[in-house]
């Protein structure tokens, strides 16, 4: 049960983790930095005892009186009065010396260690607790020892006889080559060197002293480094939350997880962006369609998207449900939508269909059903030809039926409204062109066959012939209607070369403005103003503005062909288109 809850227990929050973990660093760094500090400290105030000590020994050392009372006590076998040292003038210099400096204690000895001045008169008299061989040496000493007062900071001079100053660097030489205690004494005698030791001690609560007081300003300057780490914390753990929407760093990896699965596993491609209009994310497919390059971390604007998506991907735009869009040869069904978070904006999420195939099955399909309404109007036409024709030839008017036949046979099978019908002879372009020509002859355009057309075979493939030509009348006629000609028309010219139909479609337009790519969405061939239509651009309009130029080009390169812009105009006519299929023609 005991291990259920501790499972079930909830785990701190990611930030929260953070705050705690940074308020941790800080602390540590501070309480480290403290410690460095009076570590430091306490040894410069340990250093500071210790050259206060000395000072105190050497003045006391230097006295005439001092140094002459103890030359005259240090003198071999000469026995000490406890009471006279007591009540003595180098007691006396040694206790003005303590009182004066607040020192723990001066004590005086002889050339053998014994005090000649102590705090404490009973000791008087007694060995040293700690060695005075190398002050006795006339060597000068600072150390931490403890001794008959407790631990101190001491330091230890030599005192000289009167007069003998000069020996000290010999003294310290001897000392210094190595001699052992017999020469020491021997150089200690009076007149002629060291005559005895003053040691001078301070205790440690007196040595440390200043040391809380001098903290003061550290321990302040501690808490206000971790008051600081603390709102830093704070801060940034405040941002962390509002960068990351509160989700946590495991929901982050499965996030990217899932985004890679999604965005990798599916055909439709994603493009993401901030809402400041950078790109965040875009999927292979996205790259393949749109031809991007690297795109992630780049403006929208930067970028050579289709008017229509990057109008879409505009921050200060309104966002549509949906829209179609060229890019290249393709048809795209872009979905735009907007990204949002517990109120806040993420950006937007366009969603890429390609809808090229679709596209162009359903213009194939158009052009099949036109065809076949075609068909069927002809077939219906034919079989009262043939019936009028019998009935002219049982009524015996011979001449009659044969000026029926000729006028069939110069005007076609069907009484098309498209000029020169005879001169194509293949049934399937016929009867489509037939179609289309009525159509156009709805719209007041003239649709017509031109003088090089020739066709010996037999189409095999309709439907990508009809797409592509059908695509091209409707251009051509939309253009015809935009131009200034009384009488508009459109003139088609179809010739075969093997397997390889070749297409043209020439219209009384204005023709293709300089500058203007026909095969790009929305570039407009006319200027809308010229016309008297200031409206917005309509996708069913002139060359260039929908997405039938850019469909076509599509299907005839799949073919190995190619649809391409021969004459952007010209003194009597508008445009003219060509189109090549490969393979879509029997000989």
């Amino acid at each position: 049960m005991t291990d259920d809850r501790s499972r079930r227990r909830p785990r701190l929050r990611f930030a929260t983790q953070v705050l705690v973990l940074q308020l941790v660093v800080v602390v540590a760094v501070v309480l480290l930095t403290s410690a460095v500090f009076v570590r430091v400290e306490v040894a410069r105030l340990e250093r500071a005892a210790e050259g206060t000590a000395l000072a105190i020994a050497q003045s006391v050392a230097a006295q005439d009186d001092v140094r002459t009372e103890v030359a005259r006590l240090s003198v071999d076998g000469t026995a000490l009065d406890r009471t006279a040292l007591a009540d003595g003038p180098v007691q006396q210099a040694a206790l003005a010396a303590q009182r004066r400096t607040g020192a723990l204690f001066v004590v005086v000895t002889d050339d053998r260690g014994v005090r000649l001045a102590h705090p404490d008169p009973d000791r008087i008299g007694e060995m040293v607790s700690t060695s005075p061989d190398a002050a006795l040496r006339g060597r000068e000493t600072v150390s931490w020892a403890r001794g008959t007062l407790g631990e101190s900071a001491r330091a230890k001079v030599p005192v000289y006889a009167p007069g003998a100053d000069a020996t000290r660097a010999d003294a310290t030489r001897a000392d210094a080559d190595g001699t052992d205690g017999a020469d020491a004494s021997r150089a200690s005698r009076p007149g002629t060197g060291v005559v005895g030791e003053v040691s001078v001690g301070f205790t440690r609560d007196r040595v440390y002293d200043t040391l809380v007081e001098d903290s003061v300003p550290v321990v302040g300057a501690a808490v206000a480094a971790v008051l600081l780490g603390l709102v830093a914390s704070l801060l940034l753990r405040r941002r962390l939350v509002r960068l990351t929407l509160g989700v946590q760093p495991e929901e982050l990896v499965t996030l990217v997880q899932n985004q890679q699965a999604v965005l990798g596993g599916v055909d439709e491609g994603v493009l993401a962006t901030r809402p400041d209009g950078t790109v965040t994310v875009c999927n292979p497919e996205a790259a393949r369609l749109l031809a991007l390059a690297d795109p992630v971390g780049r403006p929208v604007r930067e970028l050579a998207l289709p008017v229509g998506l990057a109008a879409a991907l505009d921050p200060g735009a309104s966002v549509p449900s949906s829209t179609t869009v060229v890019a290249g040869t393709r048809v795209l069904l872009v979905d735009v939508r907007s990204v949002t978070r517990d109120g806040v904006d993420l950006g937007r999420v366009a969603v890429l269909r390609d809808r090229t195939d679709v596209e162009a099955l359903s213009r194939r399909l158009d052009a099949v059903g036109s065809l076949t309404e075609a068909l069927r109007a002809q077939r219906h036409e034919f079989a009262n030809r043939l019936h009028a024709i019998a009935g002219l030839l049982d009524l015996g008017e011979t001449g009659r039926a044969r000026s029926y036949l000729a006028d069939v046979q110069e005007r076609g099978p069907l009484r098309y409204p498209v000029q020169h019908a005879d001169r194509l002879t293949e049934p399937y372009l016929q009867a489509f062109l037939g179609a289309k020509g009525v159509e156009a002859a709805e719209r007041g355009v003239l649709l017509r066959i031109g003088a090089e057309t020739m066709m010996q075979g037999t189409v095999t493939d309709p439907g990508d012939c009809t797409t592509v030509l059908g695509n091209l009348v409707d251009n051509a006629v939309t253009a015809a209607l935009q131009g200034d000609d009384p009488t508009p028309w459109v003139e088609v010219e179809v010739l075969d070369d093997g397997a390889v139909l070749h297409l043209s479609v020439m219209d009384s337009g204005q023709g293709v403005a300089d500058g203007v790519d026909p095969f790009a969405r929305r570039s407009p061939v006319v200027d809308p103003a010229a016309t008297g239509d200031p409206g917005g651009p309509d996708p069913d309009r002139a060359h260039g503005w929908g997405i039938g130029l850019p469909l076509s080009r599509e299907v005839a390169r799949r073919r190995g062909g190619d649809v391409w812009l021969a004459s952007a105009g010209g003194d009597d006519h508008g445009a003219v288109f060509c189109a090549r299929l490969e393979g879509v023609v029997r000989p």
